[in-house]
């Protein structure tokens, strides 16, 4: 029984130390920075070009800031993540880290967690900002209501770096980005490309995209910025099943992650 809590104790520090550095390097990458300022900056402009329509300052915002979230969060998500493997076997920093008691298994996992940490920092920080401006233009019901979309933007985050980190354990850092690029653009519109196939009749266009709709995320499930523009909440049975989904989603993409990373040979 104590060899059993040590190795859980042993387990539980390694974790930790690889999810501390994970969001040590990554606090440190300055595309960070320019990404997050962009949002901001995007926000600030926001509120003049709500002042061009007519009243409309607040549901401005709401719409391009969050829409920046996604789209700059996505760009985070995909670049960083997939530099998770990459850099660190360009560098060959895998062997130093291979060669003490750590497996394949818990390196994916805490670089994942790590860069899921430095995610929920910086949506924090560009939510923070998109209230802000909600506040100085007089949107105060908005600047709190926004805070169930952008749950639902980073638990999609998570996903599509999940996604990443899976496609960087077998490919090339540039094709494993252009990839997840592609997963989240598609997952934005699966459903709608399902729904299109079967209206056209078509047996294999039916099962193709039938297929496209059930292997890749279905990312119109955390889809909820034009209602927080008018003010609407995400239902809780709504962000109960995006939780669900997102942790479902995720364990699966990591289990094969792992298994993959697990048989490539670093010699």
């Amino acid at each position: 029984m104590n060899n059993q809590n040590t190795d859980q104790s042993n387990l539980i520090k390694r974790l930790l130390s690889i999810i501390t550095n994970t969001f040590r390097e990554a606090v440190r990458d300055r595309v960070l920075y320019n990404l997050i300022f962009f949002v901001l900056l995007l926000t600030a402009c926001a509120i003049f070009l709500g002042e061009l329509t007519a009243g409309q300052e607040a549901r401005t915002i709401v719409n391009l800031g969050l829409s920046a979230m996604l789209l700059f969060g996505a760009f985070i998500s995909i670049f960083v993540g997939v530099g998770l493997v990459s850099k660190e076997i360009e560098k060959r920093t895998v062997y130093a880290i291979f060669s003490k008691p750590i497996g394949r298994g818990e390196f994916i996992v805490g670089k994942y967690i790590g860069l899921c940490l430095t995610l929920l920092v910086n949506t924090l920080v560009m939510g923070i900002g998109v209230s802000l401006a909600l506040l100085y233009v007089g949107g105060n019901g908005l600047a709190l209501s926004i805070w169930g979309a952008i749950f639902l933007i980073y638990l999609e985050l998570t996903i599509l770096t999940a996604t990443a980190v899976l496609f960087s354990s077998f490919s090339s850092p540039a094709l494993s980005a252009l990839l997840s690029f592609f997963v989240f653009i598609i997952g934005h519109f699966s459903a709608s490309l399902n729904d299109l196939a079967k209206g056209l009749g078509s047996t294999f266009a039916k099962y193709f995209f039938g297929a496209i709709y059930y292997l890749l995320p279905n990312l119109a499930n955390f889809s909820f910025i034009a209602n927080s523009a008018y003010g609407e909440t995400p239902p809780v049975s709504m962000i109960i099943g995006a939780i669900g989904y997102a942790i479902v989603y995720v364990a699966i993409l990591l289990a094969i992650t792992i298994l993959i990373f697990s048989r490539r040979n670093f010699k």
